[in-house]
């Protein structure tokens, strides 16, 4: 049977290509299917976020030969800071801080801007040997067999494989053409994304500041700037912004406050709506699910890339380690080791982001005070603050050996 590649990769994002590059460095034919084309991804305008990249998703990015090309643009995260209250009225004396000094393996994380992250993948993509990128073109069907699995191009081309990922979101195609369904729902919340210039600097501490409509998150990037990530309910949320510029502002500086001194806008605004989106099951009939096509998450905790980077961790070690035993790849029986592995982990994350943001996005007087106490608690306890550290730095339970800075 003659296979085009060994992997087919649906989706061209982030997690697709940091796949396709982890397999192939590690001897596999891959394929990325990519919708959009690369001078759309090239763009520096093309998505507005930053990512909390944690410190075991670094490792992954090194033992890539990734991390070389982004370390310029990267930003320790050295603190965290955890607060509760309302937009003008300041944070409750209530708070969880968190320092990396507490644990021994560096900074929990470094923030990096999509524009960044992405151009040198592309080039770390068309870099590597074993490792194709299609892009501009869309899968119009699928179908698995007992030896491989087929799909067709929206150019009218078929590709052959032994198995197929699914990278391609929340609204996943390859999961719904493999008759994976999905569990889900909104929260009534957009996410308002920019970056801004502030006269102060941040040294290298992150802010999650909890507010009645949804969180905003001020997470550091280098030099005197910093990305946010402001959620409010979603009428409200378009309403901000239409706003102008200086309007826009306005609306932010009783959210923000004065700590960092003056802010100004660095950049074009996005927004994203918010909701939970997690597939029932990781893998069909030679079909595998990594990402938000996995798991759409809330940014409450900020580890929806950094679960996705498990998610690709975790299938690369699983195919390199059967296809080293000479096993069929594709088969049941390779493919349930990594929903075994990956399946606890996503649901318990995707129950945490939606319990914590219920919890904190509401103005219950009653929740307000048990939540503040349970920080205050939280922030008093070295041990239990040092778990928190440890889970925000990704060094909590079964790490795939590239999130160890072992080779495949």
């Amino acid at each position: 049977m003659n296979f085009d590649s060994d992997i087919l990769i649906v989706g061209g994002g982030l997690n697709g290509p940091i796949l396709a590059v982890a397999l192939a460095k590690a001897g596999h034919k891959v394929t990325v299917i990519d919708a959009l084309k690369e001078e759309v991804r090239l763009d520096a305008e093309f998505d507005g976020r930053s990512y909390a990249v944690a410190l075991t998703s670094c490792r992954l990015l090194e033992g890539i030969g990734l991390w070389n090309s982004i370390a310029e643009h990267a930003q320790p995260i050295l603190q965290i800071n955890v607060t509760d209250g309302r937009a003008g009225e300041g944070p409750s004396p209530f708070f969880m801080h968190f320092d990396h000094s507490e644990i021994e393996e560096g900074p929990m994380g470094h923030m990096i801007q999509d524009r960044h992250l992405r151009a040198a993948l592309l080039d770390l993509m068309s870099a590597t040997r074993g490792c194709t990128h299609l892009s501009g073109c869309t899968v119009t069907d699928q179908i698995a067999d007992m030896s491989g699995v087929t799909v067709t191009l929206s150019d009218g081309r078929s590709l052959r494989g032994r198995v197929l990922v699914g990278a391609d979101g929340r609204e996943s195609g390859t999961a719904a053409r493999a008759g994976i369904r999905r569990t889900g729902w909104g929260y009534g919340q957009t996410a308002l994304v920019c970056a801004i210039n502030h006269a102060k600097p941040h040294e290298g501490t992150a802010h999650q500041f909890f507010m009645p409509p949804g969180p905003l998150a001020i997470l550091p990037l280098p030099g005197n700037q910093s990305s946010i990530v402001w959620s409010e309910t979603a009428s409200q949320a378009q309403a901000i912004h239409a706003m102008s510029d200086a309007d826009y502002l306005d609306v932010l500086r009783p959210r923000f406050g004065s700590f960092l001194g003056e802010i100004s806008l660095a950049g074009k605004r996005f927004t994203y709506p918010l909701s939970l989106s997690l597939a029932n099951h990781l893998v069909a009939d030679r079909v595998t699910l990594v990402g938000d096509a996995a798991h759409g998450l809330h940014p409450i905790a900020g580890q929806g890339l950094n679960a996705g980077m498990r998610d690709i961790a975790a299938l690369a070690e699983v195919l390199t380690d059967g296809a080293r035993r000479g096993e069929d790849i594709g088969s049941a029986q390779v493919l349930s080791r990594y929903e075994s592995w990956r399946r606890f982990d996503n649901t318990a994350l995707a129950v945490a982001t939606d319990t914590f943001n219920r919890l904190f996005s509401n103005d219950n007087p009653l929740l307000r005070i048990s939540r503040n106490i349970g920080m205050g608690m939280i922030n008093a306890m070295p041990r239990m603050r040092r778990g928190f550290i440890r889970e925000a730095a990704g060094l909590t339970g079964n790490l795939p050996r590239l999130m160890q800075n072992q080779p495949l």
